[in-house]
């Protein structure tokens, strides 16, 4: 498996993390919906790379210390790699910058892969 690097979301990453959203969510955000969310002081965006190439991304909005995880998917050719995990470990280093002491996500009782990974 090659390295992967998970960093701050940048306005480059936008054209692939929205492939990324298309292929994994029936109603996807678009290019300025991520581009307003991730611009905002209480938000934490980060993507995750593999040798340059935006493989996952996640997004959190931190208020009251509580993080509302907006959105989580991985690229689907490097899925079960750890890569979701990962993205979610920075994002809790991340989030205690911001003094967030939990986080939460809505998902649908069908989801087995995000509830494995959630749990």
């Amino acid at each position: 498996m090659c390295k992967i690097v998970v960093r701050r979301m940048q306005t480059a990453d936008l054209p692939e993390v929205c492939k990324i959203e298309k292929e994994n969510f029936s109603l996807p955000w678009s290019e300025a919906s991520f581009f307003e969310s991730m611009n905002k002081d209480y938000t934490i965006f980060l993507t995750a790379l593999a040798e340059n190439e935006v493989v996952g991304y996640i997004g959190c909005y931190c208020v009251g210390g509580e993080g509302e995880i907006t959105n989580v998917a991985v690229k689907s050719s490097h899925r079960r790699m750890g890569i979701g995990g990962m993205l979610l470990e920075k994002l809790y280093e991340e989030g205690k910058v911001l003094d967030t002491e939990a986080f939460f996500l809505e998902v649908r009782e069908s989801n087995e892969a995000a509830i494995g990974l959630y749990t």
